[in-house]
């Protein structure tokens, strides 16, 4: 199968950043309490609803999945990248990583209690990312949630901006654009946390994380 040219622009990206990524993020939520709390109350709506396991979507080197598993979750990461994956294995040896693509995972059907996608669909081309919320509907059980992390648009009558991100090209949503589009993919909203950046950020835009269940 063929890959589609922003899925392989992006994973070559990241395979040539992934070691300063690593170290650049390597204590991201130390100064970020608010992320913390949202990551405690997934943590906690997975385990209230049967305690399965949860795929970490866009890993990274795997610092969030080492969170989460000190959470008391039982999770693996998941990312395009080998070289990221080949560098979480080597920080987190007790975890398990996989290479593997959101747009068609090596997951079967409703097993999972949890996915977590932080800031891993920015770089998805707006007309791609319902193929990818079908993925999480379908490897989530009934009752399972999803949490997704991006990056705001600042006028919600557009539901996507593209931004000049570091690594690839990447989007920003409006939330209740994005909202819908997971309700229309059988994802109900539970709630959402809205950061607004801070005055040393490098952009100023709105963070978002909506908290959504399966029915």
């Amino acid at each position: 199968m063929v890959e589609h040219d922003a899925l392989s622009a992006t994973r070559e990206a990241y395979d040539a950043a992934a070691p300063t990524y690593a170290q650049l993020f390597s204590d991201e939520l130390r100064d970020r309490p608010l992320d913390r709390a949202i990551l405690g109350a997934f943590a906690e709506a997975v385990c209230a609803s049967g305690d399965g396991q949860v795929a970490d979507l866009g890993c990274g080197p795997g610092n969030i999945t080492g969170h989460l598993a000190k959470l008391g979750l039982s999770v693996f990461g998941v990312d395009a990248s080998s070289v990221m994956i080949k560098l979480a294995r080597q920080a987190y040896p007790g975890l398990r990583f996989d290479v593997g693509s959101m747009a068609a995972l090596n997951i079967a059907d409703g097993v999972l209690g949890g996915v977590l996608s932080r800031w891993s669909i920015i770089h998805t081309p707006p007309q791609e990312l319902p193929v990818i919320l079908a993925e999480f509907h379908r490897v989530l059980a009934p009752g399972g949630h999803l949490l997704v992390g991006f990056s705001a648009s600042d006028d919600p009558s557009h539901p996507t901006q593209v931004f000049d991100h570091t690594v690839a090209p990447a989007y920003r949503w409006s939330p209740d654009h994005l909202a819908a589009m997971l309700r229309k993919s059988g994802l109900a909203e539970v709630a959402r946390m809205v950061r607004e950046p801070q005055p040393t950020d490098r952009r100023q835009f709105q963070e978002i994380q909506l908290l959504a269940r399966k029915s």
